[in-house]
């Protein structure tokens, strides 16, 4: 078998470039002004110097555990606990299990739904946190908590339903590609620092439920409503964001036709949703190609740089270094990033939002490193 060639020095000198304006200037932001710490939890979003939180009027569950992830694969024992414990005694629904959707300013329960993409999150990081710190609470909530989806999220054809009232006795939202994916996303984690077949198992029953009701045919894109659905769209940000999880899940995907799609999606991504002077990625597609929302959000720029990483074709990956470059000219600066741009390039959202720093931090992760320091997260 031939040796996967080595990254050019060039490159682990941009990812690098990357993870140290995360150390220096993103997580500090979090840790500080971004912090609240008669709540401790993660103020919603900070203003566009880096220096005050927005207005408090709600917190997020799924926001904590995306902070509680972030920090914990950097390594931060200490304030990853400090955001585990505030997920636990803030969000969790004690009379119902679950998890609220969001407190109010004051900590108080506000938006009581019962949403897939926050139990999903919260799969996601506390399988994490167990993995990094050993914690066995952490791993008693990913399991309580993949069961709780398992028994009262169900919809036909081994699919999930999008939300339900507090009680779990109402759906109030029907499957969506999105809260999948990161379900997805969870179960692979979960799958990692487990190693339990429940979870792979989970995860290929899903992949072919997204397979079967969500590609579109015609391009291997996941479209975000079931196919068939009106006003469907196809976002080249989650094309790249799926093609990256179906390569981490390898054998365990196979005979879904997710792979095969998946290669195909990322090529109709790139080609119709990925302007080649810019580097800039578009945030929707229709199925012919043409730009629906020409809007370009950081999370998508960050998921093209995780797809180009893992890309089998070193033709596709040699972009990469290229790639990194136009990302960090044009979402970067000495006080956080921008969160989303007009395609001309105009700032369209000044502030930054606590779930950004989850992006990058997956994206660099995924970034080649020097072989001095260690492997990968």
């Amino acid at each position: 078998m031939p040796s996967t060639p080595l990254p050019a020095a060039s490159t682990i000198t941009a990812a690098t470039a990357l993870r140290e304006h995360f150390a220096n200037v993103v997580l500090p932001m979090w840790r500080g002004p971004g912090f609240n710490a008669t709540l401790k939890l993660p103020y919603e979003a900070l203003d566009a110097s880096g220096d005050q939180p927005l207005p408090a009027q709600r917190y997020r569950a799924m926001a904590c555990a995306r902070q509680l992830f972030t920090f914990s694969q950097a390594g931060d024992a200490e304030h990853a606990r400090v955001l585990f414990d505030s997920l636990r005694h803030t969000f969790h629904d004690t009379d119902h299990g679950g998890w609220f959707y969001s407190v109010d300013a004051l900590g108080i329960p506000l938006d009581t739904t019962k949403d897939l993409y926050t139990h999903a999150f919260v799969i996601f990081a506390c399988a994490d946190y167990a993995r990094r710190f050993d914690s066995r609470d952490a791993l008693d909530l990913v399991h309580t908590t993949t069961a709780l989806i398992q028994s009262n999220f169900a919809a036909d054809g081994d699919l999930f339903n999008a939300a339900l009232n507090a009680d779990f006795s109402k759906v109030t939202g029907t499957p969506l590609q999105n809260p999948l994916m990161h379900l997805t996303e969870a179960w692979l984690t979960a799958c990692e620092a487990t190693r339990d077949n429940v979870f792979s198992a989970a995860l290929r029953r899903l992949a072919s439920a997204v397979a079967r009701h969500f590609v579109h045919a015609p391009t291997g894109c996941v479209a975000e409503l079931p196919i068939g659905a009106s006003g469907n769209r196809l976002e080249p940000g989650h094309q790249f964001e799926w093609y990256w999880l179906v390569k981490q899940g390898g054998a365990l995907f196979d005979g879904t036709g997710l792979a095969d799609a998946l290669t195909r999606a990322f090529a109709f991504a790139q080609q119709h949703g990925v302007d080649p002077e810019s580097g800039g990625v578009c945030a929707a597609l229709d199925e012919f190609g043409n730009v629906k929302d020409s809007i370009r959000r950081i999370w998508a720029q960050t998921e093209y740089l995780r797809a180009l990483a893992c890309h089998d074709d070193p033709k596709v990956g040699a972009a990469l270094l290229q790639q990194i470059g136009k990302f960090r000219q044009c979402f970067l600066h000495e006080s956080g990033w921008y969160e989303c741009k007009t395609s001309d390039g105009e700032i369209a959202r000044p502030d930054m939002p606590s779930t950004t720093p989850y992006h990058l931090a997956t994206a660099y992760a995924a970034l080649p490193f020097a072989a001095e320091s260690g492997t990968r997260s």
